[in-house]
């Protein structure tokens, strides 16, 4: 075990992305967490004094609490390995893949994991190929109710469910809005649940599962941090059969991506009972409406002791 005493952690949180003010609330979450269990810890901002700060006075560790882009397309990872100062969490290259969701969906796919058909579209080929031409193909394809998210990006900002053909077009120029490249998948009409897996040392670990249940039925970026539009059961209302299914479903997802320490794998769990992998987070938020501290204390565990223990698995790997 790790001593309190000698162990100095950062957590990073802001950056510049679109989800800046929710990284900041979970920074602080984490922050308190860590210091509550008796860790010496600080919060620093992703900006032009970070490197100046990791190379004058290292930390032990990191927690990246930086959502978007810059925590989660692994090039921030990257730095912290140039700067050979350990971190919690995937690594750079397994950030950097799971932060593209075809990518990652292509990954799942070859390795059996189900995943809802779906095609990812870069802007510059929707104007060269003719915007309704390809949108008409699209639903021949894969049909209708679809739904319309940014390749890159999380906290449901530019997501959109399509119900019919007509609005197809306005919710690929809203995705367009947050990313080059749109993913258009099929919706599957189910259950929404979120797996949280940690690994504390003795192999990864599902946490109880999570069902999400928003107000207006669909999980936008108002929905997950707008207090009373969703509501959440911990544990899911699934049977122990399909929960248990969705478990091993997501541990598999989290093996197959090679992540590491921590994650959150999004599932939706089809009205036949049948659960299929939408993406995973491997910079998981840490609000008060956040999916992983829900499961984390569900499970009955502390959020400062989860924290404590990933930080020693950092220290350790430099070690």
């Amino acid at each position: 075990m790790i001593s309190t005493m000698d162990v100095r952690v950062l957590v990073l949180a802001g950056g510049l992305s679109y989800e800046r003010d929710v990284s900041l609330r979970s920074g602080r979450r984490v922050l308190d967490a860590l210091r509550a269990s008796g860790l010496t810890a600080d919060m620093h901002d992703a900006d032009v004094s970070l490197l100046p700060t990791l190379q004058a006075d290292p930390p032990d560790a990191v927690v990246i609490a930086l959502h978007g882009a810059t925590g989660e397309d692994g090039s921030l990872r990257g730095v912290l390995d140039l700067c050979e100062v350990p971190y919690v969490g995937a690594d750079a290259r397994t950030a950097r893949l799971a932060w593209d969701k075809p990518s990652a969906k292509s990954m799942l796919r070859e390795a059996g994991i189900p995943t809802p058909d779906w095609v990812a579209l870069p802007h510059d080929r929707f104007s060269e190929l003719g915007a309704v031409a390809v949108l008409d193909r699209i639903v021949s394809r894969l049909g209708l109710p679809l739904m319309v998210k940014p390749a890159q990006g999380g906290s449901g900002l530019g997501a959109a469910v399509v119900r019919d053909a007509a609005d197809l077009p306005a919710a690929m120029v809203g995705c367009f809005a947050y990313d080059s490249t749109a993913l258009v998948e099929q919706y599957v009409t189910g259950t929404n649940v979120a797996v949280s897996i940690i690994d504390l040392g003795t192999g990864p670990e599902a946490l109880p599962i999570v069902e999400i249940v928003p107000r207006d039925g669909v999980y936008d970026y108002a929905a997950r941090y707008t207090a009373g539009l969703t509501t959440w059961h911990v544990p899911a209302r699934l049977s122990p059969e399909v929960a248990a299914k969705v478990s091993e479903t997501a541990l598999s997802a989290y093996k197959a991506l090679g992540l590491r320490d921590l994650s959150r794998i999004d599932v939706i769990v089809g009205e036949d009972g049948e659960p299929r992998v939408l993406g995973c987070n491997v910079s998981p938020g840490m609000t008060e409406t956040s999916l992983l501290p829900l499961a984390v204390q569900a499970a009955g565990v502390d959020l400062g002791a989860v924290l404590s223990a990933l930080v020693e698995r950092a220290v350790a790997r430099k070690g």
